[in-house]
């Protein structure tokens, strides 16, 4: 299509890249739906940032998250999936075909879409946060722990997340202080046993991070307040890691998809059906709850049975 701005037209779009969507996409592309993919800004989604995935069944040995996602790329690639680099940026469901814009300039008509956009990382909003993003401030320790061997760091965060990333910088820093906001974690009793059986690991409870200092270049160290005592100090570090939960991405969608005060889609019990006719959504962008790989590749699949039996029934009541 040499005119961008010309409409196209697919029987099944699906958003997003990471294991949900790609899942659908196999299915999607079995079922002869000829599904187009577009990846969004992170191709490969969450998983991209994960180093050794243990958990999802038929690797007995482990793999890393690119790897896995690459193979799961190639499977839907495989079955005919025509997979696109680029982000939706605006949506229309308002009236059928939905109308979905891609790159704020390609308007793109679908009789059914999969949502699989996932969620992305919080962060603590402090200005000195955002200054020092890049330079010694971040929300991946496993994409960028390697630049701070050897050295101390910390991590803010209480989840199992946060367990796992400081036992994961464990291995490559000197010290890793983790800053816990309560008097105890919300991980789950394995993650908390690992992370203090980690003899460079120090757990520090009833802390808040107050700023983040730097040097005008890069991070220097974190300064953190007892919420109890209201005691200030100053912890000597070159890393600071956020590990304090996700946020669906769900902005484009709102007001057209039911969604819960978080902002995670909601839908039919025991289905991928959202509110609207044809709009099915899977993996963490509606559960809020697992967020594991392979529940994520599971409601993919879901998402891919339900919109090829709505596109069924559809044909069927036009023959009737």
């Amino acid at each position: 299509m040499n005119n961008q701005t010309e409409t196209e037209h697919v029987e099944c779009l699906i958003i997003g890249s990471g294991p949900a969507g790609y899942t659908a996409a196999i299915y999607a592309a079995r079922a002869d739906l000829k599904p187009v993919l577009y990846t969004g800004m992170e191709a490969g989604g969450q998983l991209t940032q994960t180093t050794d995935v243990e958990n999802f069944p038929g690797y007995p040995t482990g793999i890393t998250g690119p790897e896995m996602m690459e193979d799961f790329r190639k499977q839907a690639e495989r079955f005919g999936t025509d997979i696109r680099f680029g982000y939706v940026s605006s949506v229309d469901f308002s009236s059928l075909p939905h109308k979905v814009v891609v790159d704020e300039i390609k308007t793109i008509t679908a009789d059914t879409v999969i949502i699989s956009t996932g969620a992305s990382a919080k962060w603590l909003g402090l200005p000195s946060e955002q200054q020092y993003n890049g330079f010694g401030v971040s929300a991946c320790a496993v994409c960028d722990g390697f630049f701070f061997k050897g050295q101390d760091v910390a991590i803010v965060g209480a989840g199992d997340t946060a367990a796992e990333e400081a036992t994961y910088l464990a291995k490559l820093c000197r010290k890793v202080y983790m800053l816990v906001r309560r008097d105890e974690f919300r991980a789950s009793k394995a993650m908390v046993h690992r992370v203090m059986n980690t003899p460079n690991i120090e757990v520090v409870y009833n802390t808040e991070t107050t700023e983040i200092i730097g040097d005008g270049k890069n991070v220097t160290g974190v300064k953190v307040k007892n919420n109890q005592t209201e005691q200030e100090s100053v912890i000597d570090v070159t890393g600071f890691f956020v590990a304090i939960g996700h946020k669906p991405n769900t902005d484009i969608f709102k007001g057209q998809l039911d969604m819960d005060e978080t902002g995670y889609l909601i839908t039919q019990p025991g289905s991928t059906r959202t509110n609207v006719e044809g709009v099915f959504a899977s993996g963490d962008v509606q559960d809020h709850y697992y967020r594991q790989a392979v529940t994520a590749a599971g409601s993919g699949c879901m998402a891919a049975l339900d919109a090829e039996r709505y596109l069924a029934a559809k044909k069927d009541a036009v023959i009737a």
